[in-house]
């Protein structure tokens, strides 16, 4: 029978080696595994990636990694097989030391997307480990008197296999007095009992040398032994014997060092010596001596070490009571551990995803954790909550498992980064709590677009300016990071598909400055605008664009143009002034025009020079040339004039302007070919008349072509209108562009505004016509491009508009002659 159980437990042992790896499924999402102690770094276990369902190259594909609950992982894991191989010999005994089963827990943890399983491998023993005594020579007085049947406990083997490997039975080598008896203690391995036989008999034989040998139920078993002395002691008639057989306590774990456990008490019948009874721990395991200690006189048992429920929940302790003369008996003290919640929830981390972009959506993954209280009676349940509101919550998974999951939108631009404080609780008494801070950054994603300090831009550049001449900057700002906030400016074409708009203006795509390529000219254009766009460097880029608009400001650059009286170098026509005339009286009136804006085109009128500066004088506003007082005998019949005309730009520009004066009896006389006073009058040779008529037929023909040529360049012009638009400011087109570059830097206009005075000899009254100037029209979104002949138009604007206009200034000079 015994055989067969032998062969039996052999055949499992065999099995056991030979087959590594038992899988099954204990629950919805663990994997058990088990194996062999003292299998060899590198040994195959299982193939995880098989179990979990998932094909080869998934497991290194998503990241995958194991988690040991403790400090250590004893396995390693090949990603690209799936395989599971031991990482480091195991040795149950140091991993597990008397526990049974031998479980080792780890989680496996895929990260993209994350994702764990729980896995328990169970190391089964081998038969690594003999028997051992610690005291290899124990010592036994035991009186002559002893009566047959007697008891007494031997101290235990030790073995650090469990199971059919443990601790099996005890063998005692043969004698003629004693025979072993095994017992089972309740917490601890096996004892055995010397059985007394026979009487013993000093005086015979006074010391017995015998052999206990311990054997465990390996394949094949292992021993260890130990020589046990007997001495027979003098005769001693009266054992002690304890109050009660079995003594029990309880005492809570939290105890403090010296607590008094329990208190046994012993008697003897015996007189003297023999009655002093002293008390000691028997033969017990060393954990027991360890955590026990006994006073030899009272009785008393104290705490030595400390206690742990969750590691012993219960003490079998051997108590001996000696005699003086040597004679002892033995109880047992039983001591429940009673547990108290002293042990605060353990909260541990698996894994942690971070940075956490700001678009994950609610309910992503960002950690694994597991809580464990190790308080299994007191402790009660667990609750696990965040510390503060946050955007995010603990979500229970499965067991003692939980993620942490994102609650609600985040935004890296409000908080960039949270310290997330997980508080695992229990419900005591008393509750205890423990905190885990877990840091989670936010990393940024490009959600927000360049934003423009201003709505839009107004920007001045003064005519006349230099090539690449800075005129301001635009500014956005990226409230995102990294190459997401990089932001590139730049000029996004006209609607009308024209660019030439970039040959006029540049901007640095860095820094948002502005530039003028070329000169402007604020007579051909007072602004423009355009329209910049700023794109940010994310993957998926955002733009914003704002208006600019660019005002030209004007330069004084044009002096004042005189268009009355002409100044073309033709026969000069003279204006005439009755002697009759008096004082106030209006004479003519000099018209002058300013290509300018503003005051660089307010004029004003300055009598330089004149023949006699006491007979006239000039409206500083409106040139109006007036008598200071009448007319004399003695005062010459021709007077010469110099005006000087004047702007109000700074430096101020002016053009002066010659006319001469005639003073005369009437309009009948032919005053018009006035000859010096001063000279001689000498009679016209006809040669030279016919010389005068030929330059005059030249002069004519001349200034015909020369308005042929103006009338085809007007019409030119008037066609290239149609096709002008705002855009065409910046074109080449009509030679805008060379005036706009040039400019006219010699105070005249670019056109001439001719202008004809005639008065007939003998008619009695003069005829003054004014005429229309031509000026090329630009298709300016504020003008009409006609340049208006009133003289007002010149006038600064505190000249006097009340005045009539021009012509009809001159019509009352000629009713007045009439």
């Amino acid at each position: 029978m015994a055989g067969a159980r032998r062969k039996s437990l052999q055949s499992r042992q065999v099995g056991s080696l030979l087959i590594f790896l038992c899988l099954f499924v204990g629950g919805a999402t663990t994997i058990r595994y088990s194996v062999a102690e003292e299998m060899e770094s590198g040994s195959f276990v299982a193939n995880v990636a098989k179990d979990l369902g998932l094909e080869v190259g998934k497991l290194a594909a998503r990241g995958a990694r194991l988690v040991s609950d403790s400090n250590k992982m004893h396995f390693r894991l090949h990603r690209k097989t799936g395989d599971l191989f031991v990482k480091e010999k195991l040795d149950r005994e140091s991993l597990c030391g008397k526990a049974d089963p031998c479980v080792l827990r780890f989680e496996i943890v895929l990260v993209e997307p994350l994702q764990s399983f729980r896995a328990e491998v169970r190391v089964f023993d081998i038969n690594d480990n003999a028997p051992v005594f610690l005291n290899k020579e124990p010592l036994l007085k035991i009186p002559e008197s002893t009566p047959l049947g007697s008891r007494f406990p031997l101290q235990s083997a030790q073995d650090l296999d469990v199971g059919l490997n443990g601790l099996q039975n005890y063998t005692l080598s043969a004698n003629a007095y004693f025979h072993l008896h095994t017992r089972f203690r309740s917490h601890g391995p096996k004892y055995a009992e010397l059985v007394l036989n026979k009487p013993l008999d000093r005086e015979e034989q006074p010391e017995v040398n015998l052999t206990i040998t311990a054997v465990d139920g390996g394949s094949p078993p292992k021993s260890g032994t130990a020589h046990i002395r007997v001495v027979v002691l003098d005769v001693n008639d009266h054992v002690p014997q304890f109050s009660r057989p079995v003594y029990r306590a309880q005492v809570p774990e939290n105890s403090p060092n010296g607590s008094l456990v329990a208190m046994v008490t012993a008697m003897d019948l015996d007189e003297g010596t023999n009655k002093a009874i002293t008390y000691s721990l028997a033969q017990n395991p060393e954990a027991i001596l360890q955590t026990f200690q006994m006073d030899s006189q009272t009785g008393e048992v104290r705490l030595r070490g400390p206690l742990d429920f969750e590691a012993v929940e219960t003490y079998d302790i051997d108590v001996q009571a000696t005699d003086g003369g040597g004679l002892s008996t033995h109880s047992k003290v039983l001591v429940e551990v009673v547990d108290v919640n002293d042990n605060p929830p353990e909260v541990m981390v698996s894994s942690v995803s971070s940075p956490l972009p700001e678009d994950s959506p609610p309910q992503t993954v960002v950690a694994l954790f597991t809580i464990r209280d190790r308080d299994i009676r007191m402790g009660g349940k667990v609750a696990c909550f965040l510390r503060r509101d946050l955007p995010f919550a603990v979500k229970h998974t499965f067991g003692n498992s939980y993620s942490l999951v994102t609650d609600r939108s985040l935004d890296r631009e409000e908080v960039s980064g949270y310290n997330i404080t997980l508080v695992a609780k229990d419900t005591g008494p008393p509750s205890l709590s423990t905190e885990t801070v877990i840091e989670v950054l936010i990393s940024d994603v490009n959600d927000n677009p360049p934003v423009f300090r201003e709505d839009s831009y107004i920007l001045t550049v003064r005519e006349n300016n230099s090539p690449a001449v800075f005129i301001g900057k635009v500014h956005a700002e990226d409230l995102d990071l990294g190459e997401n906030a990089q932001i590139a400016y730049s000029l996004l074409p006209p609607k009308s598909g024209d660019l030439s708009v970039f040959a006029y203006i540049s901007i640095n795509s860095e820094n948002g400055k502005l530039y003028a390529l070329r000169t402007m000219d604020y007579e051909a254009i007072q602004d423009f605008q355009f329209v910049v766009k700023a794109t940010d460097g994310g993957f998926l880029p955002l733009s914003s664009q704002v208006t600019v608009r660019v005002v030209v400001l004007d330069d004084n650059d044009n002096r004042p143009l005189i268009l009355y009286p002409l100044q073309n170098g033709t026969l000069p026509c003279n204006d005439l002034v009755p002697r009759s005339a008096e004082a106030g009286y209006l004479v003519t009136k000099v018209v002058a025009v300013d290509g300018d804006s503003g005051e660089n085109s307010w004029l004003s009128y300055h009598l330089l020079k004149a023949t006699d500066l006491g007979l006239f004088s000039v409206q500083r506003q409106n040139g109006e040339i007036h008598m200071l007082r009448q007319i004399s005998e003695r005062d010459p019949m021709m007077h010469k004039l110099i005006i000087l005309v004047q702007d109000h730009g700074q430096p101020a520009l002016s053009t002066t302007v010659s006319l001469n004066i005639l003073l005369v009896d009437g309009f009948s006389e032919p005053y018009l070919q006035f000859q010096d006073p001063s000279k001689h009058s000498t009679k016209v040779n006809p040669s030279t008349k016919y010389l005068v008529i030929s330059l005059a037929i030249l002069s004519f023909l001349f200034l015909l072509s020369v308005t042929v040529i103006f009338i085809i360049h007007v019409y030119q012009k008037i066609k290239c209108r149609e096709k002008f638009t705002i855009q065409e400011h910046f074109s080449d087109d009509c030679n805008f562009s060379n005036n706009l570059v040039q400019g006219q830097g010699n105070g005249s206009l670019s056109w001439p505004c001719p202008y004809e005075m005639c008065s007939a000899t003998g008619t009695g009254n003069s005829e003054f016509r004014f005429l229309k100037h031509f000026m090329p029209n630009f298709p300016f979104p504020h003008a009409t491009g006609e340049i208006k002949t009133e003289a007002a138009s010149s006038l600064p604007p505190n000249s006097d508009r009340s005045k009539p206009q021009r012509s009809a200034d001159l019509d009352q000079v000629s009713d007045d002659y009439m």
